[in-house]
């Protein structure tokens, strides 16, 4: 099938399912056909020649809507590329158009994006996940093969387990944060979501990499992903921190991944039991080092410079107050006001200081663990998708959907979802493997074995083809 064809099939499906799923803000079908037609006469050699893409609509992509899910940017078109699709460009991906997302990246369940909710493919009663369920719902409809995500606390991993497909986040400063709106600048990563391994590794290997323009991109060798997928996991050992799968843990879950580590046990991986003592203060942590890096970056929108700005206000503190007050969601109010909070003065140090000495530890944690093993295996969501609504009205009860995510971003080590079975109603459950750092490539290997030898073997109801 040649490159227009196929383009222009994947627009159309795009076109076609985003009034049931939501999952697109903008669809770019203009500039995906112009696009497909340059490529079809000079992409010879190009890695991802003419790889349909979706991408998170935080993540800067020129001339297009770049929103972040929000009131306050609804009409900002970005002047540049992100890094990250500046590569996929270079390398043959075409873009077909930006995903619907939690409002600046603050949630766990697609329901805080100002232009309304994602629905699940697999029952659109329920939620895909969040932040990135957007670029996760394209993939899991079969709509793109790959699509971009970011991740500040597990916002690719828990849709990608949602969603039946694969979520993966590199280390932090493996792929560059240049043009990646800022929620919580030493949180953030941009990660990947395929339908495939290998999908995500031909993705990685191409926008991986130092990029001068971020200076927290790391200059280290970027291997070929695409070649470390081997047949073989003999002799590789993977921890499991069972002191953590305790409470608030669904059964279906639960069974799922002790399952999955039956497989891995079965494919010659030697299973072993490890210890993340400092595992369970997580999400304690996340959330106030999080919301405190939250509060100073979205400090820029204030109505003057760029995006929304609020009308009848005739003075400059009333003009920053009703922009701010009508531009913003509850849910990124309710986080700039705990960041705020845990910054100001006399609570610095009881809070934010204190958060920042735990997340050394749980760093420590990982470190300690990977001399025993070479990944670490747990849940990716205590729960399959959960009804539309159901924890709205309970910020903490939403919070804790993160709970087996959160800890590979406080301590910058790679981590991946794949899909390890369904529950008794039909939903997909993820298990995860985290990696040490830079180590992508074993966390890579291992789920193209896993996918290979356990596929999924089950579509959801909404699927484009």
């Amino acid at each position: 099938m040649s490159i227009v064809t196929e383009i222009k099939k994947t627009v159309e499906n795009a076109e076609r399912l985003n009034p049931e799923l939501n999952n697109f803000l903008s669809i770019e079908h203009e500039h995906s056909l112009e696009r497909a037609t340059q490529l079809e006469t000079s992409s010879d050699g190009l890695t991802l020649n003419g790889l349909a893409v979706a991408v998170k609509d935080n993540i800067c992509t020129k001339g297009m809507r770049t929103s972040c899910g929000s009131q306050i940017l609804h009409n900002y078109h970005a002047h540049y590329d992100a890094t990250a699709v500046e590569r996929l460009n270079e390398a043959g991906a075409i873009v077909v158009g930006k995903t619907n997302m939690d409002e600046f990246a603050m949630g766990s369940s697609n329901e805080n994006s100002a232009f309304g909710a994602v629905r699940n493919q697999w029952d659109t009663t329920r939620v895909p996940g969040g932040s990135s369920g957007g670029s996760a719902a394209a993939v899991a409809s079969g709509v793109v093969r790959a699509a971009l995500g970011s991740e500040t606390g597990g916002s690719v991993r828990q849709p990608a387990s949602l969603c039946g497909i694969v979520g993966f986040k590199p280390s932090y400063g493996r792929i560059s944060r240049y043009g990646l709106v800022a929620f919580a600048s030493s949180l953030d990563n941009i990660g990947i979501f395929g339908q495939t391994t290998k999908d995500v590794a031909k993705v990685l290997g191409v926008i991986a990499g130092r990029d001068e323009r971020d200076s927290t991109s790391a200059d280290v060798v970027v291997p070929d992903y695409v070649s470390s997928l081997k047949d073989d996991i003999a002799g590789k050992t993977i921890g499991v921190p069972r002191a953590l799968f305790g409470e608030g843990i669904e059964v279906d879950v639960s069974q799922a991944v002790e399952k999955s580590i039956d497989n891995f046990a079965e494919l010659g991986a030697r299973i072993i039991d490890i210890e993340l003592p400092y595992a369970k203060y997580g999400i304690a942590v996340y959330y106030i080092i999080a919301t405190a890096e939250a509060s100073s970056n979205l400090a820029r929108y204030d109505g003057v410079r760029y995006g929304f700005r609020a009308e009848d206000a005739h003075e400059l503190r009333q003009m920053y107050f009703k922009t701010r007050e009508e531009g913003f969601g509850e849910e990124v109010k309710r986080r700039i006001m705990l960041g705020t909070y845990v910054l100001s003065s006399g609570y610095y140090d009881a809070y934010y200081s204190k958060a920042q000495k735990v997340r050394a530890l749980v760093k420590k944690d990982y470190v300690n663990a990977f001399q025993k093993c070479d990944a670490i295996l747990t849940p990716t969501s205590p729960t399959v998708a959960f009804k539309m609504g159901e924890r709205t009205s309970d910020p903490l009860a939403m919070y804790l959907s993160d709970i087996y995510t959160v800890s590979a971003n406080l301590a910058g080590v790679p981590a991946i979802s794949i899909p390890c079975g369904l529950s008794t109603n039909g939903l997909p459950i993820g298990t995860q493997l985290i990696g040490n750092f830079w180590n992508e490539g074993l966390l890579l290997n291992l789920a193209s074995v896993y996918e290979t030898a356990f596929p999924l073997n089950a579509k959801p109801p909404i699927f484009a083809y």
